[in-house]
């Protein structure tokens, strides 16, 4: 549009590098390091697993200590140009490959519609062009400089960044109650059936698991499922395998917790010819190898879709046990995956005999069980509508990103209450 400009960045943002941590800089508690997997997606920024230093030594980093509203943008690796906000209050130090984006004059470049504009296509694709071809692609500091940064004029930035905001907000408020939602849930889980509350004025007996209320079981995994099985991957070097509309689950995708798409789609005859099987609504999936922290990850699905060979399917026999309760007792278990794995496999991986013979439940009568499934299944109702609803949101932020900063849709045409409906 008419009065527009398209500028390099260095004459916008500054580009702010971390610290150059080594491993031996790292200890078990002290002061946070963000890295590039703290990253997530939806400009989203993670610090609930990160590496630490000394507490002692922050007089030498105070140069990388990250403010509230900070823009981050991973430099390297799988995650190349994704951008998160920082917004928490507590002490984090920024690792060297990840940027840190600082506006030069907000009179000129709001710092609202620059993050919307770093999460933009035209942003990303840039990124790309310029990325080193190399086995771990990077992108450097002059790179970014020579790149273009479309600039309205400020009030029209602030129109733009007000919009796509309000859409983000809404993600990160339906994230945040999923969050209380299901740490309510698994409070309720270890409050019922592994701390005993509600029983403790009856009578216990003793079990392999320990004491547990009178009238009880303890039951093996495979006891409590109708179904435990693994699926497979249909071969790479064929394109009628891949692309097709069937839901393709990767080990690392467990990582989310509750899943409602896949990266990858196959077709129905990519399906036929591997061993690639479907798992349904409900099923839990339990990711049995990967790399880092992958392995012993749990997720609920929210969708039909086909699994590879490094994911276990359980499906849950609800005259025992219904799946978010089955849900809740395995996503706990974490530590005991990582365990299990590691101690009685000669590769670390997860299979279905191993978690059959080692996982076991002390569980109620299905009365009780009906009871608890009462209290819980609201909290994961409320879950599955907001993660739709997120989906929804975030195909309309991305539809609208573009168009909004290429000026194709212009503010006076647009109605944000319409949108939100």
């Amino acid at each position: 549009p008419e009065n527009w400009e398209v500028v390099d960045f260095r004459n916008v943002a500054e580009l702010k590098h971390g610290y150059q941590f080594r491993n031996y800089d790292f200890t078990d508690k002290g002061i946070k390091i963000f890295k590039i997997t703290q990253i997530k997606g939806d400009g989203i920024a993670d610090i609930s697993s990160c590496s630490y230093i000394d507490i002692n030594r922050i007089d030498e980093f105070k140069r990388v200590i990250l403010n509230k509203g900070d823009i981050l943008i991973a430099l390297t690796g799988a995650t190349i140009g994704k951008v998160a906000r920082f917004n928490f209050d507590e002490i984090v130090l920024q690792n060297y490959r990840v940027g840190n984006f600082i506006p030069l004059n907000e009179n000129i470049l709001n710092k609202e519609y620059f993050f919307q504009f770093l999460k933009s296509d035209f942003f990303f694709n840039q990124i790309l062009a310029n990325q080193t071809q190399s086995a771990q692609q990077n992108i450097g500091k002059e790179d970014i400089n020579n790149m273009s940064v479309v600039l309205p004029p400020l009030p029209e930035q602030k129109a733009i960044a007000n919009i796509l905001s309000v859409i983000d907000a809404k993600i990160e408020n339906n994230l945040a109650i999923n969050k209380t939602l299901e740490e309510m849930g698994m409070a309720l889980y270890k409050e019922w059936f592994v701390d005993f509350g509600p029983f403790q004025d009856g009578k216990f007996i003793e079990s392999e698991l320990g004491m547990i209320p009178e009238g009880w079981e303890v039951k093996r995994l495979d006891e409590v499922c109708e179904k435990i099985f693994s699926g497979g991957t249909p071969s790479t070097k064929n394109k009628e395998y891949w692309g097709g509309d069937i839901p393709w689950l990767s080990s690392g995708e467990t990582r989310e917790g509750f899943v409602i798409k896949t990266d990858k789609m196959i077709t129905s005859l990519g399906l036929k010819s591997s061993s690639a099987k479907m798992a349904e609504v409900n099923d839990v999936v339990i990711a049995s190898a990967g790399q880092g922290k992958t392995r012993g990850q749990t997720s609920l699905l929210f969708i039909n879709t086909s699994i590879n060979q490094s994911v276990l399917v359980l499906r849950a026999n609800s005259k025992v046990i219904l799946p978010e309760t089955l849900y809740i007792d395995l996503a706990m278990r974490y530590e005991e995956f990582r365990m299990i794995s590691d101690s009685y496999s000669t590769r670390g991986s997860l299979t279905k005999d191993l978690i059959s013979n080692q996982i076991k439940l002390a569980l109620s009568n299905i009365e009780i069980m009906d009871s608890f499934n009462d209290l819980i299944k609201p909290f994961f109702n409320k879950i599955r509508s907001n993660l739709f609803q997120n989906e929804n949101l975030t195909q309309l932020r991305d539809t609208l990103l573009p168009k909004l900063i290429s000026g194709e849709v212009r503010l006076k045409e647009f109605d944000l209450e319409a949108v939100l409906e």
